[in-house]
């Protein structure tokens, strides 16, 4: 109780403008029974003393020291894997905004459909998340950080200044001491692992990542000899197609585990592999010779999957360099337990309510998401204080493995024990509303903005842009 009250202090006091409506606007948020639909309907729960105009004004105009609450989420005690290491996660995820034309910096988000293999690409503000990850099955992680991005944003390059911040504030709080293993950067496909692995070179991190199944690594330097013929020292080895086992020749390691929801997983890993690269989309600038960026390839297959249907085998590349058995093992291990963060999503989204709200602006919407991680850590630590309020056709749960959801249920019996900070709101009149004579002008439209490959804002070609006569056909 004594944490989960310092951190309710600290949360009120990052909160420099409009701090006792947000505060409340946080508890209304962990005390409405059943999912949050709505935003207006927290202004009705008994935790929110203010009403609803004070409810949008605090969003609309309040303000919140992210930084400050950064450090604070820094400071919290973290969850750990089996050796004791931090494991951190990122992805993207998502606030679609498809019809809100008059909201600035939306980006195309790429979302999944509900068909087999559909992708589509919705407007909206994606937000870089980074939680610490826990050991075993669970749905709990530790948000320590979110960032929207900017339309024509580099994903590669927020993602490593990102982690370089949180790094640099887990060292500043004693999380990770001199002795400890280096923190383990987990990532899906999508991102550029060799890429960020070198970024963060100077780091104590170890990054992992999953590769599409149709890349082509190579292999490192082969000894020169001389050549009567002449010519430069080859650079590259020999390829490693991922698609085609007639390259990939004996592996460094092979490990064999029995699990209870995948079958039996078999791991082969592959030493001192790297891509190729060449001067065009990120490396188009680099000054000096190309790096070549050596790791791990490993290659994880399964028997059978627990919904069911064909597994396909999963590749990861990782930026250490001869990897044991005990190294293999801990590694795809680790790259599950990154699907936590997707429950995590889930619990914001569904729950806790983070993409309800039909806010315009999106510096309101970035008040909102650090509203809704101050809640989600509240949670966290209330977790090993809550009851399991269990609905009558629930399963009993022990109190160590209560979910998100659970743990909200009795929230509100945990809140009157803990620190309250904010004021009670002063006697006031309803405002009087628009003047008669004013004049309703429309909010301006913003285009979306879309990202290309190498990182840039998308630009529409001379002859598409409006005014112009289009080509004659030949």
């Amino acid at each position: 109780m004594a944490v989960l009250s310092r951190f309710r202090t600290e949360f009120y006091d990052c909160l420099s403008a409009r701090s006792d409506e947000l505060f409340e606007l946080a508890d209304a948020v962990l005390c409405t029974d059943g999912p949050v639909k709505t935003l207006v309907d927290l202004a009705l729960a008994p935790e929110h003393r203010r009403g609803h105009g004070a409810l949008y004004g605090g969003l609309n105009r309040g303000r919140i020291e992210a930084e400050r609450l950064r450090w604070a989420l820094a400071a919290l005690p973290l969850p750990r894997a089996a050796d004791g290491r931090i494991v951190l996660a990122v992805d993207i995820s998502p606030w679609l905004r498809p019809d809100a034309a008059t909201s600035p910096d939306r980006s195309f988000c790429h979302t999944y459909g509900r068909g087999k293999d559909q992708h589509h690409m919705i407007p909206g503000w994606p937000y870089s998340i980074v939680a610490a990850l826990e050991t075993g099955r669970t749905s709990w992680t530790a948000l320590l950080d979110a960032v929207r991005l900017e339309p024509g944003a580099d994903v590669a390059a927020v993602t490593v200044a990102q982690i370089r911040q949180i790094v640099g504030r887990l060292l500043a709080t004693d999380q990770r001491t001199g002795g400890d293993l280096d923190i383990l950067i987990v990532l899906d496909a999508g991102y550029d692992v060799p890429r960020i692995a070198f970024l963060l070179d100077d780091l104590p991190v170890e990054v992992l990542g999953r590769m599409r199944s149709d890349r082509v690594l190579r292999r490192a330097t082969p000894p020169w000899t001389y050549n009567f013929e002449g010519g430069r020292p080859p650079k590259h080895g020999t390829e490693f197609v991922f698609g085609d086992p007639a390259t990939w020749d004996a592996p460094q390691t092979e490990t064999t585990t029995a699990t209870t929801r995948y079958g039996t997983a078999v791991a082969t890993a592959w030493d001192r592999l790297h891509p190729r690269l060449t001067r065009r989309a990120a490396w188009e600038g680099f000054a000096g010779e190309l790096p070549i960026i050596a790791g791990t390839v490993t290659r994880l297959q399964v028997d059978h999957l627990p919904a069911g249907g064909d597994p396909k085998p999963v590749w990861l590349w990782w930026s250490g360099v001869d990897a044991t058995d005990t190294d293999v093992d801990r590694l795809w291990q680790a790259f599950l337990r990154r699907f936590d963060i997707e429950h995590t999503f889930r619990m914001l989204k569904q729950t806790l309510g983070w993409t309800r709200p039909k806010l315009r602006d999106p510096q309101a919407a970035d008040r909102w998401t650090w509203i809704i991680i101050a809640a989600h850590t509240e949670l966290r630590l209330a977790r090993p204080l809550a009851a399991d309020l269990r609905r009558p056709w629930e399963r009993p749960t022990p109190p160590g493995r209560l979910t998100p959801a659970r743990v909200r249920r009795g929230f509100r019996n945990l809140r009157v024990k803990a620190t309250g900070p904010a004021r009670a709101p002063k006697p006031s009149r309803p405002s009087p509303g628009r003047p008669l004579s004013s004049r309703h002008r429309p909010a301006p439209r913003h285009q979306v903005g879309r990202v290309l490959a190498t990182g840039e804002a998308h630009k529409r070609p001379a002859h598409h842009q409006k005014g112009t006569k289009p080509r004659r056909k030949t």
